[in-house]
């Protein structure tokens, strides 16, 4: 493209809290461009950008999507490249790095909800980035939208006159041009010189089969070519440019992306460790001055063990998890082993939804099953010596012996609600340790709730108590503020006096007793019965706390025996006692697969 047309061109992010309409409107803007495929106008419910079948399944974006839109506005063409984001708390990563690669973003606001606790934070993340925001009040031809309130909600968010906010339905395409017409109008054309050194920013890549890493990018100054010769700033790893393209329904290829364009390289790059996400490309023999900054790097707030149920599969679970990472930075892996589960991986993921997204594309994309361990957070642990561990493994607590303190994770976590549920609330906070903050209300209906709460207390099921307690209303955001010392103790799951090292967990002195007996009980139904009695048994440190038996299985030894001496029957019972005490001697207790599947499922 010229730089005469660099005028024509806007790149910007749709943001919004979860299920507000972000990918419909993208829908209705693909439909409504000059492209050179045709949608059926009656396919007005696909999700046309959501490609992932686990994203159609849950009906969720997980994926930032990139699409180039080419339109005719009041006689003149301009090119979109539009960026559909996921909204879900456990993905807002995923909009940080799209944002970097805009100059504005549309706020969808659902007139029926109302602004969220993700309306808040995507909004943040875009005024940090200092974009252009245009706010769209959506859903409008809902029979509960409240558009009056919404609107004020917006003004109260955001600041801007209510004059501004525009006032629209994805589903049906009402306000859809006024949208065309305001990106134009206010989102600044991208700045950049195409005679500069290239300077590209990586904000996404995935992996092919044939073409190795697929790299996405924003070209910031200069022209990327096919055969030029680039650089990776992050590990001077040289390459030569095998393809380049762009987004429209697919990838589709061109001759070049000049400066202000968003698209797609491939390099015959086979190591996926190579590309990082947030790294700059540039041109080998003319590099540009000075890097981007990168991404502020993702903390992973949940760890768990995964293992390959089959062993032999650990070699492709190596590379899968490789090929994952590419495209999902924010998750993290160092290798580990169990002697229950043999060898496997230590993750580290932004939530519960963000695990089971992973698990759950490992097994259709790559075809592995596999068994997670119990998700936990990772605590600070401050020895007698001075130094100080971070553990978010078990199998590494140090000797309670050399423990000084141990400080545990803690969250500020905002929840948006209708009034009438801020007593139910408050309860379930009470139950998971929270410490109230403030509250402060946005409207008449809506109020935003503000807690400090331990990263352990809602990882688990808080979400869904909240949405139980608030009929589905109350909408939560959070993030890491930083830690607090508490009692923690290490629980130590024993099966016939050995340790299970894969069912051993941390939690909180207070709760050790129950959640012990919980998984106890869990495996008194799961481990078959044996010709011995089996102890389980919770242990913290030398004591026991817990304990189920598994009754053993009997065979009836003096069915032959028809009447007759008393002792006859006796001596037979004793000799089979005895038989009893030397077999739970040598005895091993085989946990099968099942068992560790039941206990370990969340």
């Amino acid at each position: 493209m010229n730089l005469m047309n660099k005028k024509n061109i806007r790149n910007f992010s749709i943001i919004a809290h979860i299920d507000h309409g972000k990918t419909t409107l993208s829908d209705r803007l693909i439909q409504k461009s000059d492209m050179f495929y045709k949608i059926k106008q009656d396919n007005k419910e696909a999700q046309l950008l959501d490609s992932m079948d686990l994203e159609k399944e849950r009906g969720i974006t997980i994926k930032s999507h990139p699409i180039r839109l080419e339109f005719d506005i009041d006689g003149e063409h301009f090119l979109y490249n539009i960026i559909d984001t996921p909204g879900h708390v456990d993905f807002s990563y995923e909009v940080s790095r799209s944002l970097a690669a805009c100059e504005g973003a549309i706020l969808l606001v659902d007139a029926a909800q109302g602004v969220e606790a993700q309306t808040v934070a995507n909004t943040y993340l875009a005024i940090e980035s200092d974009l252009e925001i245009i706010p769209v009040a959506n859903k409008i031809d809902m029979q509960q939208a409240n558009v009056p309130e919404t609107i004020a909600e917006i003004h109260e968010l955001i600041g801007c006159d209510e004059n501004e906010i525009i006032l629209a339905s994805a589903k049906s395409g009402k306000g859809v041009d006024d949208i065309l017409r305001r990106v134009r109008d206010v989102i600044l054309p991208p700045s950049g010189d195409d005679s500069k050194p290239l300077k590209a920013l990586i904000f996404d890549s995935h992996f092919d089969m044939y073409k190795g890493v697929i790299s996405h990018i924003r070209v910031f100054d200069g022209v990327l070519k096919k055969g030029m010769k680039i650089l990776f700033m992050a590990n001077n790893e040289t390459f030569e440019v095998m393809d380049v393209g762009v987004f429209k329904m697919g990838m589709v290829e061109c001759s070049e992306l000049s400066a202000g364009e968003v698209g797609y390289f491939t390099a015959l790059i086979r190591k996926p460790q190579i590309v990082h996400v947030g790294d700059t490309v540039t041109n080998a023999k003319n590099q540009t001055a000075k890097a981007f900054p990168g991404y502020r790097k993702s903390l992973p707030m949940v760890f768990s063990g995964i293992y390959p149920i089959n062993p032999n599969d650990y070699a492709k679970l190596k590379d899968s998890l490789e090929k994952l990472r590419l495209n999902d930075p924010s998750f993290q892996y160092v290798p580990e082993s169990s002697d229950a589960l043999g060898y496997g991986f230590r993750a580290g993921y932004l939530g519960l939804l963000h695990m089971e997204v992973v698990n759950e594309r490992l097994l259709r994309e790559y075809e592995i099953q596999l068994i997670n361990t119990a998700p936990s957070v990772a605590y600070r642990v401050i020895l007698r010596n001075g130094k100080t561990v971070v553990v978010e493994n078990p199998s590494k607590f140090p000797d309670p012996s050399q423990i000084k303190s141990i400080e545990e994770p803690i969250v500020q976590a905002s929840i948006v609600t209708p009034p009438e549920y801020i007593g139910s609330i408050m309860e379930i906070s009470q139950n998971k340790r929270g410490r109230y903050q403030n509250m402060e209300y946005i409207s008449e209906n809506r109020v935003i709730l503000k807690y400090f709460y331990p990263l352990s207390e809602i990882v688990i099921d808080f979400y869904d108590q909240l949405k139980s307690v608030s009929r589905g209303y109350a909408s939560l955001d959070y993030g890491i503020s930083g830690y607090q010392e508490e009692k923690i103790v290490l629980v130590r799951i024993l099966v016939n006096s050995s340790p299970v090292d894969a069912l051993s967990f941390m939690c909180v002195k207070d709760q050790a007793h129950y959640k012990g007996k919980s998984i106890l009980q869990k495996l008194r139904k799961t481990i078959p019965r044996q010709m011995f009695n089996v102890a389980l048994q919770a242990a913290v440190g030398g004591k026991i706390i817990s304990r189920e038996n598994i009754v053993q299985l009997r065979k009836d030894v003096i069915a032959k025996c028809y009447g007759g001496d008393i002792t006859r029957k006796r001596k037979l019972l004793e000799k089979q006692k005895a038989g009893k005490k030397r077999m739970k001697m040598v005895g091993n207790v085989e946990i099968p697969q099942e068992a560790f599947l039941t206990v370990l499922k969340i």
